[in-house]
């Protein structure tokens, strides 16, 4: 087999491939076979029909239509190979000459990876947070430490915000109580704003047993409409903390001593910071690149994947959703490109976890399965 390449642009190829007949006898072979075993012949058992009663009933042209068809992938890959092509999405074939006994010669327009010129990286400059820790943070998250393993006391008082209390609920429309409008025994921290707006005025001041009702907009609704909701305080309870020392640091933690409590959750910290530095700083580094690199992509892949998006959401012929949707898979592709080529020229190491998932990504948009990706 021979095979030659045509630049039609930057992102698209014409492979010229000359297959020898001795190459297509393997194929032919197949066909043959696969012929003998759907058709029909009185006499013959099916799969042993002689290839003589095949090209009479069905025809020498049809055997090699199919031995055709069965190995243009293979050699379609082969010629990729050879000339190094890293091919995208569907092919467009075109078989140019077929010589019985003689040869074979198509044609395949695809499209390709671009390639993508790098710049000298040690001379790019990004800006990046500090990953220093400060006092305030490693106190931020002991009071976080603090605030999961303290306590709810039940007191009699009203209601404050920070409080948690027990409340049942009912919403009435035009006086009428709404399906599944009502719930009791509903527990709920005041000023959390995780419930119906204007809950959380109505329950602050409130005492025992008292009975609220306002307006509010119910879920639903439309903008300017109101429900009346009606809110009654069955229960309050105020979280107490624990001290911080070092009974706190055995209690919620595997070390003796709040020093050491501290100590490790500063070095969390710290390692913490400097992962979302390196990750901050990859992505200022990607956003740069791309706005300073010209990236040429395949007008054939992103139609056909943005096509495939919009189908699973049913929406083809939305033209303003087409639009965004077509800058994102551009961008998606650009950025995959980058980081293809990053990777490869940088020599960078990534986790087996993190190869199998590109390869899966990958191997989707060049149309492959993984394993042969």
């Amino acid at each position: 087999m021979k095979s030659a390449v045509e630049t039609i642009s930057k992102t698209r190829v014409r492979i010229l491939i000359d297959v020898d007949f001795t190459d297509l006898e393997p194929h032919i072979k197949t066909a043959y076979q696969s012929i003998s075993e759907r058709i029909v012949i009185p006499g013959f058992r099916k799969g042993k029909v002689p290839r003589a009663m095949i090209d009479q009933r069905v025809g020498r042209g049809a055997v090699l239509d199919e031995a055709i068809n069965n190995g243009l992938p293979e050699f379609y890959s082969q010629a990729a190979r050879e000339n190094d092509l890293l091919v995208l999405g569907r092919p467009s074939v075109d078989i140019k000459e077929l010589k019985d006994n003689e040869a074979v010669k198509f044609e395949v327009e695809v499209d390709i990876r671009p390639e993508v010129s790098l710049p000298d990286f040690s001379k790019i400059e990004i800006s990046v947070d500090d990953v220093a820790v400060s006092d305030d943070d490693v106190k931020e998250q002991i009071e976080a430490l603090r605030i999961r393993f303290g306590t709810l006391t039940t007191v009699e008082k009203d209601v404050e915000k920070g409080d948690f209390v027990t409340i049942d609920l009912s919403a009435k429309v035009d006086g009428e109580e709404i399906e599944g409008g009502s719930a009791n025994g509903i527990s709920y921290e005041v000023g959390s704003n995780r419930m119906v707006d204007g809950l959380d005025e109505a329950l602050i001041g409130m005492k025992l047993e008292q009975v609220k009702k306002f307006n509010t907009q119910l879920v639903g609704m439309d903008e300017g409409q109101s429900g009346e909701v009606e809110v009654t305080l069955k229960a309050v309870k105020k979280r107490e903390l624990p001290e911080l020392n070092d009974e706190f640091a055995k209690l919620a933690s595997e070390f003796e001593t709040l020093a050491e409590l501290d100590a490790d959750v500063r070095q969390r910290l710290t390692r913490l910071k400097a992962m979302e530095q390196g990750a901050q700083a990859r992505d200022n580094l990607l956003k740069l690149l791309l706005e300073t690199i010209e990236i040429a992509v395949p007008e054939n892949l992103v139609k056909e994947e943005v096509d495939a998006h919009l189908e699973k959401e049913n929406r083809l012929e939305d033209s303003e959703h087409r639009s965004e949707v077509s800058l994102e898979i551009t961008n998606s592709l650009k950025a995959d490109f980058l980081l293809d080529t990053i990777v490869k020229s940088e020599a960078v190491q990534v986790s087996e976890a993190e190869l199998t998932e590109y390869l899966i990504r990958s191997a989707a948009r060049y149309q492959m399965s993984p394993d042969q990706f």
